[in-house]
């Protein structure tokens, strides 16, 4: 027979029946700190599907974190390791084993490649088989540690990525899936929704290198020069912060442009803007971005990276990497022409809804978790 629960997880298993399925589904999440902070809405969403279908998770997330962030739902929590110290985190396994065997765990989910080590450690002294997901396009990726018999599925939030994987990864082409991270998205738009207010961009991105915002802000110096009134937040933490504040002053906007760290919940920086702004190349999946058409701003992103979201004048203006006049022309179209700024939004938001729905999310990482336990199982 089949059984399809409220997320449309089906399966053909003879006999099996709703209970049954909610009982033999145990998954525990390893967290990264990225998770807890950038990943946020993800993760809980993904706590609440599991919920929804009053199917038990586990969290296993490094010292320090604020896991109320993602724990809204109820779930068992492990730290590991105990203190955060470099080389500690090969230390206490038995200990985390030990915790978690007595939550009886049936898959583990490693939500994030730097974790892929711990995952398949845990797994093996489990004896478990583990779900992976890589959520960038890092150099190398030959060299993560995974194990050709626990780990059963390879998950990919973009076809770039998955492409990318699939390349670097070609023992492991035949378990990867596409997996599109879930948002909701809001039933208006916010770009230029307040006549009165002065129009704002938000920009997220890492504040690691100064070199990264140069064109940007050159390009924001510009506008502001030929006439435009309009306020920038930049969301980010790093080691450039201070250099970066520095080359405000020196291109006099300290007064119109303002660093903020990732708040929490970020998504109220996010819905601040009218205009969402990507300055550079993805190299990761940006739950920022995808957030950012969510609520209905207008998106500029830099192309040349995983830029599945990005489609040209449909979802997104695109520009050029560290092009001054780029950048400009782009910011400048949404400045002046709130009407197209708008109709972007909108299609982005049509976007998102047919092609990044939680409950499909949700649904597609059910039947990965139980196929991983099938196929472990043979």
């Amino acid at each position: 027979m089949e059984y399809v629960t409220r997320h449309g997880f089906a399966n053909t298993e003879d006999d099996l029946d709703a209970a049954a399925l909610r009982k033999s589904l145990r998954p525990a999440l390893v967290l990264s700190a990225r998770n807890i902070t950038e990943h946020t809405t993800f993760v809980r969403h993904l706590l609440v599907g599991l919920a929804d279908e009053s199917i038990p998770a586990a969290l296993i997330c490094p010292p320090g974190q604020k896991i109320e962030a993602v724990a809204a739902a109820p779930a068992a929590v492990f730290t590991h390791p105990l203190v955060a110290f470099p080389l500690m985190e090969n230390l206490g396994l038995e200990r985390l084993a030990g915790l978690l065997e007595k939550f009886r765990p049936t898959v583990l989910h490693c939500l994030c490649e730097s974790k892929a080590l711990l995952t398949r450690r845990l797994a093996r002294a489990l004896d478990l088989p583990y779900v992976l997901t890589i959520n960038s396009l890092a150099k190398r990726r030959q060299r993560l540690p995974i194990s050709t018999h626990r780990c059963a599925r390879i998950v990919a939030p973009a076809e770039a990525i998955h492409a990318s994987a699939a390349r670097m990864l070609p023992r492991f082409a035949d378990r990867m899936t596409r997996i599109n991270i879930g948002a909701f998205v809001e039933t208006g738009t916010i770009c230029f929704s307040d006549p009165a207010r002065l129009p704002s961009l938000v920009v997220a991105h890492p504040l690691r290198h100064v070199s990264e915002f140069e064109s940007l802000l050159q390009a924001v110096k510009s506008l502001r020069m030929a006439g435009r009134e309009f306020m920038v937040a930049i969301m980010g933490t790093g080691p450039a912060e201070h250099r970066i504040r520095r080359l405000l002053v020196s291109l006099d906007l300290s007064d119109m442009v303002t660093l903020v760290p990732v708040l929490d919940p970020w998504r109220s920086v996010v819905v601040a803007g009218d205009i969402f702004v990507q300055p550079q190349p993805l190299q990761a999946f940006s739950m920022f971005l995808l957030e950012a058409m969510a609520v209905g701003t207008a998106v500029a992103a830099c192309w040349g990276g995983v830029d599945d979201l990005i489609l040209p004048n449909e979802t997104a203006v695109v520009f050029e990497p560290d092009s001054e006049t780029s950048i400009r022309q782009a910011l400048g179209q949404l400045l002046d022409e709130h009407d197209f700024a708008r109709r972007l939004a909108t299609t982005a938001q049509e976007h998102i809804r047919a092609h990044y729905s939680v409950s499909a999310m949700v649904s597609a990482l059910l039947r990965t978790y139980w196929d991983a336990q099938q196929q472990y199982r043979r």
